[in-house]
């Protein structure tokens, strides 16, 4: 039990060491002290085991948290449309905005260096695979942001936004926090990914998390349960998405500009497949661009197995079907190359 007793005191010292050499807020780093000095002397009397637990769990979260560390944003409009043009076919309008966007962020930069600015919030509203989560990355990458994403599908609690009291044993951050300390920075991009899927109970509560993350006013003083102490995400950028509003609090949409995704034509679906998704479906399945194609006849077929569809994402499905069997074919019949006709094409499209 002495050695226990030792390797405690030991772990409590490196505990004490990481706080005083970190860059926490005067307020915070008094705080973990106590909590230090508390948790010194219930080993000293030998009832440790569950509070060291809470205590180091709870000290090494709030030593996780990027307080001071941020990222410099890159604003460079032709880097930016390069980017977007990269992971983006079409959506014009929908660039335009992220363009302005990004100009907007790049004069300030030059005429308030240094000053606080609450950039817009964007809500991108669509269907299903009309691109609106790759626009967050997007953004993330042209700027040089970190990028933090939190599903809201299927979410039935706020406290998981908010973490738990850390006076339960386990207890940890909520997804906000969490995800910003796995970005390091404290200006990541926070992506809300599908504000409108929450569990319809929790709906509500979600709804008050929201406004406060999203209203400048508040979110540099976000609380998180776990934590118990302000944290400033007002240099953070949020974005949203959502695949329609009728779920979305009056509140909430207050404080964003809502952009209204359009649904992808033929034409465009089938130049995305060819110069998007295809590419990459191939190189995971270890083919060359010689080893398997289309007929151009095929195409519609393929992009229409179930008549219209506004996403890609049906279209992506039937791709990776039609490359897996295709490899498979390679690979037992000992094939050089496998092309897709309209003579052959039911052996590749999926069987609904």
């Amino acid at each position: 039990m002495t050695d226990y007793k030792q390797v405690l005191q030991k772990e409590i010292q490196d505990l004490k060491d990481r706080t005083g050499q970190s860059t926490l807020p005067e307020e915070m780093r008094g705080k973990l002290e106590k909590e230090i000095i508390s948790l010194e002397r219930s080993v000293e009397l030998g009832s440790y085991d569950e509070k060291y637990e809470k205590v180091s769990r709870y000290i090494n979260w709030s030593l996780k948290i990027p307080w001071q560390k941020e990222t410099t944003d890159v604003t460079d409009i032709q880097k930016a449309k390069e980017v977007f043009d990269k992971h983006h076919y079409g959506m014009q309008e929908v660039k335009d905005r992220f363009l302005e966007y990004i100009s907007v962020l790049n004069l300030r930069q030059r005429q308030a260096p240094g000053e606080d600015f609450k950039a817009p919030i964007l809500l991108l509203v669509g269907l299903v695979g009309t691109g609106k989560t790759t626009f967050a990355y997007s953004l993330s990458e042209a700027l040089g942001r970190k990028l933090v994403r939190i599903p809201f599908g299927g979410m039935g609690s706020a406290k998981e936004l908010r973490g738990n009291s850390r006076l339960l044993l386990g207890s940890e951050p909520g997804k906000v926090l969490k995800g910003v300390c796995d970005a390091g920075v404290k200006n990541p991009v926070i992506l809300l990914d599908e504000i409108d899927r929450g569990a319809e109970e929790a709906n509500m509560d979600l709804m008050g998390v929201l406004v406060e993350l999203l209203d400048p006013a508040q979110n540099h003083a976000f609380t998180d349960t776990y934590i118990d102490y302000p944290i400033n995400l007002s240099h953070a950028i949020f974005l949203a998405t959502a695949n329609n509003t009728t779920k979305i609090a009056t509140a909430v949409m207050d404080r964003m500009e809502k952009i209204t995704m359009p649904s992808y034509t033929d034409h465009e679906k089938i130049q995305i497949a060819k110069q998007y998704i295809l590419p990459g479906l191939l190189k995971d399945a270890g083919l060359s661009e010689n080893q398997f194609s289309i007929r151009e006849d095929v195409w519609k077929m393929i992009t229409r197995p179930l008549g219209y569809d506004m996403g890609i994402r049906t279209l992506q499905r039937t791709l990776q079907g039609a490359v897996r069997k295709a490899v498979r074919i390679i690979v037992e019949r000992k094939f050089e190359r496998v092309e897709i006709t309209k003579e052959n094409a039911k052996i590749f499209m999926p069987r609904y």
